[in-house]
């Protein structure tokens, strides 16, 4: 009966992780399709391009904002020992502009090249911790930031396919690449803060963090794609009103606009559910597979054809990834 008892549990635990990998992965994956059909799509009959992308990162915080307000209500309460609304105020500044810069990456640099970027996070914090706080790392762990700055800095330097360059809004590789490297700083920090946060508050949940920041960033990016450009008429960063007239006069956008961002609401759900089940790496190998899949999922849907030498950076850079993984479990299991 013991026995017995122990295999069903096994068999929900697996059906349970299984729901969450097919969560992060639909969710995560249709977003990056939507991300990337607003940046290289062309609307209506005179097929005008949805120049404000800025405005994803405004609209996502508006209704992840909405969702984690949602969910306290439903399923959780705000304890009188999580971090109280203020806190979140000097963080949300970086978590705005960072998440900004990597969907700006998208109007000269194409899909699978920003998730590539995007996905060598390990290499400014292992030269940070260097540099800064003196870490010596493994060889092994050398072998990983080499593999994936390599596959990167590869992907970089090889020919894009003049189809994909067609779709850009503006090809400039190397602005591309700086705004992808620009938002891993500012998302290091943002991520670091998060866990100070958490680390002082410690009966913070999830919902508290994501409706402190999504409530901040609403605000901020309020501020810069509305008011300002009200009061300057010579604005020259995204336009609040230009997005919302474009979507008025595009209905086809502001839907994918919507689904965009309730895909990282229900995405970020998933998240939650299998860091409180399984842990933090089981969530970091599940999201790294999903970077690959999305890359694929571009290529074969989105018409982004990369070449035989391209996915051959690909293999490399999330070779690297997996490598990084194994050394993790391995840790952990030791």
């Amino acid at each position: 009966m013991v026995a017995q008892s122990e295999a069903s549990g096994g068999f929900k635990r697996v059906l349970v992780l299984a729901f969450c990998v097919a969560g992060i992965w639909s969710a995560y994956i249709t977003q990056g399709v939507l991300q990337e059909t607003l940046s290289t799509k062309r609307f209506g009959p005179e097929a005008k391009r949805f120049e404000h992308l800025a405005f994803l990162n405004f609209a996502q915080n508006v209704v992840c904002f909405i969702w984690s307000y949602i969910m306290i209500k439903l399923w959780s309460s705000k304890s009188a020992g999580s971090a109280p609304l203020s806190k979140y105020c000097g963080v949300s500044i970086t978590n705005t502009i960072g998440p900004t810069l990597g969907i700006e990456a998208l109007k000269y640099i194409s899909y699978p090249a920003q998730v590539l970027a995007k996905s060598s996070k390990m290499i400014p914090v292992m030269l940070m911790g260097t540099i800064l706080y003196g870490v010596k790392y493994t060889i092994p762990e050398y072998i990983c930031s080499f593999l994936v700055a390599g596959g990167v800095s590869t992907f970089a330097l090889l020919k894009t396919s003049s189809k994909t360059m067609k779709k850009l809004a503006n090809p400039n590789a190397p602005l591309g690449y700086t705004l992808c490297f620009l938002n891993l700083a500012f998302d290091g920090y943002t991520n670091s803060t998060q866990d100070l946060i958490k680390s002082r508050y410690p009966k913070t949940s999830p919902w508290d963090i994501m409706l402190g920041m999504n409530f901040w960033g609403s605000i901020y990016n309020a501020v810069i794609m509305f008011i300002v450009p009200f009061l300057f008429s010579n604005w020259p960063y995204a336009n609040g009103f230009e997005a919302v007239n474009f979507c008025r006069a595009h209905p086809e956008a502001a839907w994918d606009i919507l689904v965009y961002c309730l895909c990282g609401a229900v995405g970020q759900n998933f998240i939650f559910l299998t860091i409180s089940r399984f842990g933090s790496l089981t969530n970091t190998t599940i999201t790294t597979t999903r970077k690959f899949m999305s890359i694929v999922v571009s290529s074969v849907v989105s018409g982004n054809p990369l070449s035989a030498k391209q996915w051959g950076s690909v293999v490399m850079v999330f070779s690297g990834l997996s490598l990084q993984i194994l050394l993790k479990w391995k840790r952990k299991k030791a």
